[in-house]
């Protein structure tokens, strides 16, 4: 009998190559809802899997919940059970002003300020997406952008571990004077682990709203807006899956 991923509970002989990830279970709902033939896989703690295919092609769809530490588990496991390509269909805070809630960004490498990738790979080890899957997503975009008006944003991210902000301030105002697009909390860890364990990575990300906006109180993510931007993402994540 065939040992299941640790955490994830998932027979590696049911996974497929291709994976979408994802932050939110329900969100992985969603997406696989897109899938032909869909059927679950797991559910244990935050991760949520499911199996079907898409034009044809065998996709497992996996949630890794929030922040870099409870993303790694996933992705290592993933990689483990013989996963090539993962792409992240996630949200970003945006950190530019002509990146508006609703828009879509294409990672091409995140600045690593997490904790838990200083703990897997030597400072100034880059964290960057697989060149081949970015050609992909971005074309995807191009695209999409053709039926849905939507511009095409291509360039770095950044992954923070913080969401509120204690009595230490964001280092938002320097990354975006340096022309870093958004910030995020999880794509560090997926190049990185993409790096090191061999496995092509990539991420699109749907703006929900300015990362230097108060969170507490003008932070409203769940807008039609956003909704139909992620469920884009997803798609144009899906399609750059299939080469």
């Amino acid at each position: 009998m065939t040992e299941l991923l640790t955490n994830l509970k998932i027979n590696p002989e049911e996974l497929a190559k291709r994976i979408i990830v994802c932050g939110d279970p329900k969100r992985a709902k969603q997406i696989a809802s897109l899938l032909e033939e869909a059927q679950p896989l797991a559910e244990n703690r935050e991760y949520h899997s499911y199996k079907g295919s898409w034009k044809g092609v065998e996709v497992t769809v996996v949630s890794h919940g929030v922040g870099s530490p409870g993303a790694a588990v996933c992705f290592e496991e993933l990689a483990k059970g013989g996963a090539e390509v993962m792409i992240r269909v996630g949200t970003a805070g945006s950190y530019q002003k002509d990146i508006q809630p609703g828009s879509l960004v294409i990672s091409t490498a995140a600045v690593r300020t997490d904790g838990l990738t200083r703990q897997l790979v030597p400072e100034g080890f880059p964290a960057i997406a697989n060149r081949h899957v970015v050609d992909q997503l971005v074309n995807q975009l191009v695209k999409a952008s053709e039926h849905h008006k939507q511009e095409v944003h291509e360039g770095l991210t950044l992954t923070l571990d913080v969401f509120y902000s204690g009595v230490i301030e964001f280092p938002h105002a320097i990354y975006k004077n340096a022309g870093v697009l958004a910030v995020e909390m999880e794509n560090a860890a997926l190049f990185t682990i993409g790096a090191i364990r061999g496995v092509k990575t990539g991420a699109i990300l749907a703006i929900d709203g300015f990362a230097d906006a108060d969170l507490r109180n003008d932070y409203h993510p769940h807008t039609d807006l956003v909704a139909k931007a992620i469920e884009q993402e997803a798609i144009i994540a899906l399609d750059a899956l299939l080469s």
